[in-house]
Formats: structure tokens, sequence, C-alpha cells
């Protein structure tokens, strides 16, 4: 089952019926386990763009309502990104629940570096589904953590091209990469 709330939004011009019905859409299209309910609680009283994964069985997704809005008509839903927010987060749910990727750390202890490389595979899992996913975007922010270097950009297209990688795999391509910046050299 799929639960999107609140029901009727106050603060900015979203339809609950289309969120609905995107999310099943999503569901659908990245394979997501139909006998694991979903959750979506937006808080349309904050214009942030934050969003977070706080369970994966049952998936429990958290959206500020800035997140889903058009950034050139504020209050005005966006569907692209509710799609990719949503695609990712549910991407990410079944990481989590799969033995084969490996366990994973609590967010808190995530590191930056990592929940990068994380988000930059899970993107690429996307794009190849046909979400919208702005590679040159993810890629200079994989740079900007990880360091403008040739290792760096290695790691990055294995990331964003891997069909199937797990947790330690995302680890290790993340602290190469990382090791390879000049400054980490001094």
């Amino acid at each position: 089952m799929i639960t999107v709330t609140p029901e009727e939004f106050t603060m900015v011009e979203f339809d609950h019926g289309t969120i609905l019905a995107l999310v099943t859409e999503v569901a659908e299209t990245v394979g997501h386990d139909a006998s694991v309910d979903i959750t979506v609680e937006i808080d349309q009283d904050i214009p942030l763009i934050g969003n977070e994964l706080r369970g994966i069985d049952p998936v429990e997704i958290f959206v500020e309502g800035g997140a889903f809005e058009d950034p050139k008509r504020i209050r005005q839903f966006q569907p692209e990104a509710a799609r990719t927010i949503v695609g990712r987060l549910l991407l990410m749910a079944a990481d989590r629940r799969s033995e084969d990727f490996g366990e994973v750390p609590p967010n808190e202890e995530i590191s930056l570096l990592v929940a990068t490389a994380w988000n930059t595979y899970v993107v690429g899992r996307l794009d190849r589904l046909g979400f919208r996913s702005q590679r040159q975007r993810r890629l200079y922010n994989f740079r900007n953590r990880h360091g403008f270097t040739d290792t760096g950009d290695a790691a990055f297209d294995r990331l964003w091209t891997a069909e199937s990688l797990t947790w330690a795999e995302i680890v290790s391509l993340s602290d190469d990469a990382a090791a390879a910046r000049p400054e980490a050299a001094v």
C-alpha cells in the first residue's frame, strides 16, 4: 500500500492524487517490492529541499515541500524532481534491504564522501531507467567532494554505469577517489 500525507495541501499547490499516482508509477518503474508498504510524508510548511529515507520496511520517505516545487514557479509541483527524489530513495531502500548489497550503516554514520558516491550509483541506475539525472551536475558534485582527478573521474564512471555494486565496493571507490586528491598526499 502507498500512502501520501497530507491528503490536502494548503501551503503549496500540490495535488494528493497526482503525487500518489506518481509514487505508484515510480515504484513500479524501479521494481519496488509491492509487498513493502510506502509512506511519503510531505511537510508543506518547509520551503527547503531536504528529503530522507527514514525507514525501509515499510519504506518511509520524508520530503520538505520545496523539494517537490518548481524552482521557477514557487508553490507549483514539479513532477520530474519528485520522480527523481522518490526513485532515488526507493532504490536506496531496496539496497538497504538486499543481503547481496551488504550492511549499510545508519545515515548519520555515512560520511559525505560515501553518501555522494552512493547517490552517484543510485542516480546512474535511475538514468538508465529514463529518469532525469543531470549527469554533469552529479559529476561536478562528485569532483567537489572527491577531487578533480583521473582516479576520481574513473570512480564516478564506475559508480554511474554499474548495474550492481555492493556497499563495500561503493565505499572502496569513494575512498580510492578521495585518496588520489592532491591534498590527500600532503
